[in-house]
């Protein structure tokens, strides 16, 4: 395919768009890491040379929309075209407001609006979304489309109905089925109705569903069994998709990382704010900062992205946070076993009775310092066996980032990362080491403008954080 990229495509990336780009209705079932966002941004371009679309919706959850306007579309969309991009915010700042009113003037650029899926549950950003559809040509796509896979929620019924005003209609997920074959109905039902041959249900579900009747007290219901005729689905499924997945692409680099935004609850900003005007106001009276007294101070504010703060007797209270629903959508995404990292005690125990509570006591252990010595190297053999159930393991840098070797695992996850270089660089190589056949993701979850955020592009940028913050107030940049 001929067309001026801004970023060279791998041969997968090239392939999805020579199939889909003209289509109007296709799904980019990509594994995480293999870049389904760039293919639809590609997409979107060609689409508006060609004259066809003046717009885009790119709907996304929460913890990702915002990387859309801020990476992936400054990242890959080929600078000739000229394009406002608007991001949606409910109650918008006057800057905000001014950006998405933009949106709707009348100008030969692409305008693209990012919005969060939350805000289909919501009168106002359905009012929005309409409004735009019917004032432009546009492209929708829903990324991360399991977030529609429940018929009964008001976002599924909002989406299915606005997609009806748009031109074209792309989904993009690394797993379309999380539970059952049956989360694929909605999906489709977004590109169009008539993909499947289904325009209900319930019809669907008789037809790909064993299901039974039940009696429970006077209540009867129907509940699914089984399912059948699943070669057929696949077969119709292939029909309107593109499937890819990291272990087939031999063009994708060895690592490959993801971000993933969790943003902090109103009580979290509160507390941090609380706690950085006290941090800057107890260094600045200092005749010489240490580079200890500017760590811990980053420590505490770093606890308090995480979900908890310590008070003043050393005691732990939780903070309602954002972190570990992000993390389990996360854990949605991916596929296979998954090293799943954390700074803190308070953080792994918290994830281990969340996952145990969910996929079972024998899919998840711990890695830590309160594992008993005699218990780690089976936990260990256990995770690289690769018939054995044992499917998350939840560890710290400080006691799993050295010596082990866990190449079984092809997802990384930092839930919250060490500021510590050596200890994060040691910890990725327990994944990625001889042994390992996949291509390996690493996903931080990060809060913006905090430490967090930081933290993190200090540890990428391979900058001893130590370092960083010595001299010429530099550790300021980093409190404030």
């Amino acid at each position: 395919m001929k067309y001026k990229f801004k970023t060279e495509p791998y041969e997968h990336q090239l392939e999805a768009l020579k199939r889909s780009w003209d289509q109007k209705e296709y799904a980019y079932f990509m594994e995480m890491g293999t870049g389904k966002s760039k293919v639809l941004v590609d997409n979107i371009a060609v689409l508006y040379d060609r004259g066809v679309i003046n717009a885009a919706v790119i709907v996304a959850p929460k913890g990702v929309y915002k990387n859309w306007s801020e990476r992936e579309i400054p990242a890959h969309m080929p600078d000739h075209v000229l394009r406002h991009v608007g991001v949606w915010n409910p109650a918008p700042t006057k800057k905000q407001k001014i950006q998405l009113t933009k949106l709707f003037e009348v100008t030969d650029d692409l305008k693209i609006l990012v919005i969060n899926v939350e805000a289909f549950s919501t009168k106002k950003g359905v009012a929005f979304v309409e409004k735009f559809l019917l004032t432009h040509n546009a492209l929708m796509a829903i990324d991360e489309s399991t977030t529609i896979k429940n018929p009964k929620a008001q976002r599924t019924k909002s989406l299915v109905k606005l997609a009806l005003q748009s031109k074209y209609r792309r989904i993009l997920t690394g797993f379309p089925v999380t539970q059952s074959p049956l989360d694929l109905y909605t999906q489709a039902e977004f590109l169009c109705v008539d993909l499947l041959g289904y325009s209900s249900f319930y019809t669907f579900q008789n037809h790909y569903a064993k299901v039974v009747s039940r009696s429970m007290g006077q209540r009867t219901f129907r509940q699914v069994v089984g399912y059948q005729n699943l070669e057929e689905l696949t077969e119709k499924v292939s029909q309107f998709s593109y499937r890819v997945l990291k272990k087939d692409c031999l063009d994708l680099p060895d690592k490959v990382y993801q971000r993933r935004e969790v943003e902090l609850t109103p009580e979290q900003k509160k507390i941090y704010t609380q706690i950085k005007d006290y941090a800057i106001a107890e260094l600045d009276s200092q005749e010489m900062v240490s580079v200890t007294s500017v760590l811990t101070q980053i420590l505490r504010l770093h606890q308090v992205v995480c979900g908890f703060v310590k008070n003043d007797n050393g005691e732990e209270q939780e903070i309602k946070n954002n972190r570990l629903e992000e993390l389990l959508k996360v854990l949605e995404e991916v596929q296979g076993k998954t090293i799943i990292w954390a700074n803190y005690q308070h953080d792994i125990k918290r994830i281990l009775k969340k996952l145990q509570d969910i996929v079972g006591v024998d899919a998840v252990a711990t890695y830590y310092g309160g594992t008993p010595e005699e218990e780690r190297q089976p936990i260990i053999d256990r995770f690289q066996d690769p018939d054995s159930n044992l499917q998350y393991l939840i560890s710290n840098t400080q006691t799993g980032g050295y010596g082990i070797t866990l190449h079984q695992a092809s997802n990384v996850v930092y839930y919250s990362n060490n500021y510590d270089l050596e200890k994060r660089l040691q910890s990725e190589d327990r994944a990625h080491r001889i042994g390992q056949v996949n291509k390996v993701t690493y996903i931080d979850l990060i809060s913006k403008d905090t430490v967090d955020e930081k933290i993190v592009k200090a540890l990428r940028d391979k900058l001893s954080l130590a370092q960083e913050v010595l001299g010429d107030d530099k550790w300021k940049n980093w409190i404030g």
